[in-house]
């Protein structure tokens, strides 16, 4: 047996932060960065369309679907881009698309303004965003292959950034929302311009090994790809979990505590679990789950999560006691997010084609979408048919825990593409 080097006793993933190349040190800040940005303007629109533009319910509605929609939506077409012509300059135009498009929301008074804005805001991450998730996941692999340990510890730096983003961004946009709406667009225009100079000044105009696409073609072939559609269809089960936190928790909370006020809290709380513990999940995960059973065992946390729910729901606890039950899902969900979401990263440079890790990178994402967007409605009405307390969260625990059986077997070896 082969002695491993000594690490002077530091935890792994310190280890891992130690030994990451510039490139992924620049990729994962990025990754922050675009989280900060975000997250200090999104969270605030529905009350601002409302409220200072004075949009009706379903238009403020319509808005906030178009923008998920040409985020997601796009993902596929932003990947086929980054195969095609790199990263870099995918990156750099998406930059200055979510600048432009913060800039004009800021300023919006009109619908067909704050439309226009909004679909540029999400364009902008069907950009950007397939091309860092992308480069990221290749990356990993080599990192992996150099010997540094699972490339899940590089992906799960990547979603800790992400969620430490999600958590301060919220907080930094409220600070400027003291001074008006238009402050915090601005602010995050400001975010995406440190960004956008960042990656003109440090980002290689070619990645060393990375493939570029032949013209045409991939998607036949990624549509005949059953095993990468049974990965899509597996993590579109925890995406449309996971999208219960903005449509069934709500109302569970609403009826134990007769407001909505606990979501914040709730939701800092998720935050806050990825930040903390994402590393050493993804390290306990990696010595000792493949990526297979890591996202197994992910789905049947989220499965357990809506099942605890299910068990207290007759018993129909209120107040702080009525609290627990959706504390329990949360935390079991923000659990199996954390086995899943690096896993189902780490698997897509396994199961792309030469040249088309961004292609399917995209795809993930715009298939995944497309069974949350249909699995929603389909939940929407499960939870307005007047069923017995228990019965609609058990049927969506029945959705996770089935999906295991969608999981690819015998991950292929890792191809660096």
């Amino acid at each position: 047996m082969t002695k491993r080097p000594s690490t002077g006793g530091r935890p792994p993933h310190e280890r891992a932060r130690k030994r990451l190349s510039p490139l992924l040190r620049l990729l994962i800040l990025t990754q922050l960065a675009f989280s900060i940005g975000f997250f200090a303007v999104l969270p605030f629109l529905a009350d601002h369309l409302g409220t200072a533009i004075g949009m009706a319910g379903w238009t403020v509605g319509f808005v906030l679907g178009l923008r998920t929609f040409s985020q997601q939506g796009l993902f596929v077409v932003g990947g086929r881009l980054v195969d095609r012509h790199g990263v870099r300059p995918v990156v750099l135009v998406g930059c200055v698309l979510r600048i432009a498009g913060f800039v004009w929301l800021g300023f919006a008074e009109e619908t067909w303004a704050v439309i226009g804005a909004v679909l540029l805001i999400g364009f902008a991450a069907a950009l950007f965003s397939p091309a860092v998730e992308s480069e990221v996941a290749r990356q990993a692999v080599l990192w992996e292959d150099q010997g540094n340990g699972s490339r899940t510890r590089v992906l799960a730096l990547f979603s800790a950034a992400g969620q430490a983003g999600a958590f301060v961004g919220p907080l930094l946009g409220g600070l400027l929302l003291a001074v008006d709406f238009r402050t915090a667009c601005l602010a995050g225009a400001g975010v995406f311009v440190l960004v956008l100079a960042g990656h003109a000044w440090l980002m290689p105009r070619h990645i060393p090994g990375r493939v570029r696409s032949r013209e045409g073609g991939g998607v036949g072939e990624l549509l005949r790809h059953r095993r990468f559609l049974a990965l899509c269809c597996a993590y579109g089960s925890y995406l449309l979990a996971y999208n219960q936190l903005y449509l069934a928790l709500p109302d569970e909370v609403e009826r134990a505590t007769g407001s909505q006020a606990p979501l914040s809290w709730l939701f800092a709380l998720s935050s806050l679990l990825v930040v903390i513990a994402q590393l050493p999940v993804t390290g306990w995960a990696s010595d000792r789950l493949g990526l297979r059973r890591s996202m197994a065992a992910g789905l049947l946390l989220v499965a357990a999560g809506f099942a605890v729910v299910a068990a207290a729901r007759p018993a129909g606890w209120t107040g702080l006691v009525g609290l627990l039950p959706a504390a329990g899902y949360v935390v079991l969900l923000t659990l199996g997010q954390m086995l899943i979401v690096p896993a189902a990263r780490a698997w897509v440079p396994d199961l792309a084609e030469e040249g088309r890790i961004g292609l399917y990178t995209g795809a993930l994402s715009s298939v995944s979408g497309l069974i949350v967007l249909i699995g929603s409605s389909a939940t929407g009405s499960l939870l307005d048919m007047g069923l017995s307390p228990a019965v609609p969260w058990l049927l969506l625990a029945a959705v996770p825990a089935l999906a295991v059986a969608l999981l690819p077997r015998g991950p292929e070896p890792a191809r660096v593409r």
